[in-house]
């Protein structure tokens, strides 16, 4: 029987060890580097909204914990692009589902490309907007959002109750500057490119609350901007042979779920 988390994620066996390390070495200029990670924090967060246009690809891994406890993991790559205010493409490829979603700042499409079917809504908005309709109406959150949105540096502080600067990471052979928080419910880490491009590199969420201690965590690589930013067409040219759905048939397509179709939500597989 499964159950998945939310969207929350806790290191393993040696989470004690590592804790009292880390605390040891944060204990003096305590202040002193706490400013310097949230001055860190607040200079990548500044230049992702700063930038109109971007691309990059990436690898996540989404932890669900089963009703025995055992904590698995769903691995998943693909590609993101786009263009402020309101442009946005990005697949997502699982071993069980392969999709792709396009806004245009009109119109969301989303295509299972194993099915060959689409879904077309007219939507008007940004991508903030089209980022929080996604992940409440659909459940598809967008990979790194947290990262990519104007505000992210308020949503990334509130409610901060602990930070630690770890020094330096090496992420896909980028060296990085490695950050730590905590928060009531969840911890998060994130390494962040040193250097004029302070893009992040790999961000990881750590569930407190949730029985396993599920994590999240997306891995970023070939990332680039501007005139150098790859996928930037976000017109939607359906497939030969593709059939367009209806929103209440997209929920019947098991290869466009979030799960595979072998586990059940808080119930048997």
């Amino acid at each position: 029987m499964f159950k998945q988390p939310g969207r929350g994620l806790c290191a393993g066996a040696g989470a004690g060890l590592l804790a009292v390390a880390v605390a040891a070495v944060g204990l003096p200029g305590a202040s002193a580097a706490e400013a310097e990670a949230l001055a860190l924090l607040k200079g990548m967060t500044t230049y992702m909204a700063a930038q109109q246009a971007m691309s990059f690809r990436y690898d996540a891994d989404l932890d669900v914990v089963t009703t025995e406890q055992q904590r698995l993991t769903l691995a998943s790559s693909g590609t993101v692009s786009l263009a402020r205010p309101g442009r946005v493409r990005f697949t997502r490829s699982t071993g069980f589902t392969d999709i792709e979603t396009v806004f245009d700042g009109s119109t969301f499409t989303l295509l299972g490309k194993k099915a060959n079917v689409y879904m077309q809504v007219p939507f008007k908005g940004t991508i903030e907007t089209m980022v929080d309709e996604l992940k409440d109406k659909y459940r598809r959150p967008l990979p790194a959002a947290d990262l990519l949105l104007p505000k992210a540096y308020a949503e990334l502080t509130e409610g901060v109750t602990d930070v630690k600067d770890l020094g330096s990471g090496v992420v896909g052979g980028v060296e990085c500057d490695h950050l730590a928080f905590r928060k009531k419910d969840v911890d998060f880490q994130i390494w962040i490119a040193q250097g004029q491009r302070p893009y992040p590199c790999r961000y990881m969420i750590s569930s407190t609350t949730v029985p396993g201690s599920p994590q999240y965590s997306v891995q970023i690589s070939n990332f680039q901007t501007g005139s150098a930013a790859v996928g930037q067409s976000f017109s939607f040219v359906p497939p030969k042979g593709a059939r367009a759905i209806s929103k209440d048939e997209l929920k019947t397509i098991k290869s466009m779920g979030e799960l595979p179709s072998h586990f059940t939500q808080g119930g048997t597989p």
